[in-house]
């Protein structure tokens, strides 16, 4: 993922609330969102393309929610082109460690995971990721100075930086961060809760604060190493570069009551639709 908006307990009937956008090069093979064999109940798109894998392995993914226990799991990169090793381990496979839970009850709960993958940073390339039980929502990224962080009830932000943007419930609460806000998060969020406090069931209004392509200006831009024209690019919440850009969107309900519904929108190049797909079910949580 490039973008992954969260509201997490910030409405009285909704325990989560995600609206995220992976952002990857066209060429790299993907399936969509889909209940997977190898992994009972777990619902999520499929990255084959991610290198080191074995023939018979499952692939990894960007965002997945398993319905059995309500494990949700999300991963961003951090770009830093100056920072990519071909020998690390893809970042899917640190959420499919957690995300197949209910398979194996063995598997820690998210402060233990974060904390546990937090003791081996250089395994993989950079992230950000998010694990939760629908009980718990913590982050961790292996490129910050900062210990991994349970996030509070509110609203949060992860993009390609090396932190989390987060905000407080209410409509006066701005959000916060150690290091300047990238735009498209900042307004992303102010986007996420226009629509959790006006219509907090309706997707397409959920899809609609994904969609938009609008570039930051040059004097907000972050300074992530690639080229200026891509950083303009990439600063879109919907990314539309000729080589790379916004390949799914996908967003997630979860009531209090435990009902759930996912959706996912998948995209072509320069933003050209390719279908949707979407679930609904009930997890447990206490």
């Amino acid at each position: 993922m490039c973008l992954v908006l969260i509201g997490w307990r910030a409405h009285p009937e909704y325990r989560l609330i995600v609206a995220a956008n992976r952002d990857e090069y066209y060429t790299r093979p993907t399936e969509s969102m889909q209940r997977w064999t190898e992994v009972p109940g777990l619902l999520a798109g499929r990255d084959i393309g991610a290198r080191g894998r074995s023939e018979g392995d499952p692939p990894g993914t960007w965002l997945g929610l398993n319905e059995r226990d309500g494990r949700f799991a999300a991963v961003t990169n951090v770009r830093n082109p100056n920072d990519e090793r071909a020998d690390a381990r893809s970042r899917g496979e640190l959420l499919m460690n957690f995300l197949r839970g209910a398979a194996d009850r063995n598997l820690p709960g998210p402060e233990k995971y974060v904390v546990d993958v937090a003791a081996g940073p250089d395994d993989y390339n950079g992230y950000n990721v998010v694990v939760s039980d629908l009980e718990q929502l913590w982050w961790h990224s292996n490129r910050s100075a900062a210990p991994p962080r349970e996030l509070t009830p509110g609203f949060h932000g992860l993009c390609n930086g090396t932190f989390a943007t987060s905000a407080r419930p209410g409509p006066a609460s701005e959000p916060e961060a150690p290091q300047a806000i990238w735009p498209k998060v900042r307004h992303g969020l102010a986007g996420l809760r226009k629509v959790v406090e006006s219509a907090p069931d309706s997707l397409d209004d959920y899809f609609d604060v994904l969609s938009d392509p609008v570039q930051a200006p040059d004097e907000l831009l972050p300074h992530t190493g690639v080229p200026l024209e891509n950083e303009r690019a990439l600063s879109a919440r919907f990314v539309a570069h000729p080589v790379h850009g916004t390949r799914a969107s996908t967003v997630l309900l979860v009531r209090e009551n435990g009902t759930f519904e996912i959706a996912e929108r998948s995209f072509g190049r320069f933003g050209n639709p390719q279908g949707e797909s979407a679930f609904r079910g009930t997890v447990s949580f206490d």
